[in-house]
């Protein structure tokens, strides 16, 4: 069963955020009110992951220009991700908590744990100000994701959401035309 279209399901969290002089505690209330990204990775201290997430950081005030928190979610523990953060150049500049879920509590809310791992899939989503989770994307392991197309669709949806009977067709930018979904575009497009 997808998590798609279904609310957040209850957590608490500890999460490492750069500047902060303790740890933070993250929780399902906490996404009320604004839109959220959970990026969920496998590990800390790993390839791919680093890259991703650095591309997230170097988009970080572009996302918080549009109202959305970024949660980086891995099973490693708050600790390692501030340990990664002082060893890596990359992981230094990230300015958005790094949840840490040894639980696994929020990647199985997410539906998004590897089965009998205990890491958590490459998996992107985007939820809204209800809590609601608009967008899902679980990408293979070698496969990283890219955060400027992940910065359209928070906009496509942000835009669907703001105008109701309106829809964002593939490729759409800000400014762009959509499209009022009837019968009338029916076989037309």
């Amino acid at each position: 069963m997808s998590v798609l279209n279904t609310e957040v399901l209850p957590f608490t969290a500890t999460a490492y955020k750069k500047g902060e002089k303790d740890y933070i505690t993250v929780t399902d209330a906490d996404l009320r009110g604004q839109w959220s990204i959970f990026f969920f990775y496998p590990a800390d201290f790993t390839f791919v992951c680093p890259t991703e997430l650095g591309d997230m950081a170097d988009l970080y005030s572009e996302f918080q220009k549009l109202g959305v928190e970024i949660y980086g979610v891995s099973t490693d523990t708050h600790h390692v991700h501030k340990a990664w953060a002082d060893a890596s150049d990359t992981i230094g500049t990230i300015e958005f908590p790094m949840i840490g879920d040894p639980s696994g509590t929020v990647t199985n809310n997410f539906d998004n744990m590897r089965p009998g791992m205990g890491l958590a899939d490459r998996g992107t989503f985007l939820v809204d100000p209800d809590g609601i989770i608009q967008y899902l994307e679980i990408t293979p392991e070698g496969v990283g994701r890219n955060a400027s197309e992940l910065l359209r669709k928070v906009k496509a949806a942000q835009y669907v959401r703001n105008h109701p009977g309106e829809v964002c067709p593939a490729k759409w930018e800000e400014g762009e035309n959509t499209l009022a979904p009837s019968i009338d575009l029916v076989g037309k497009i």
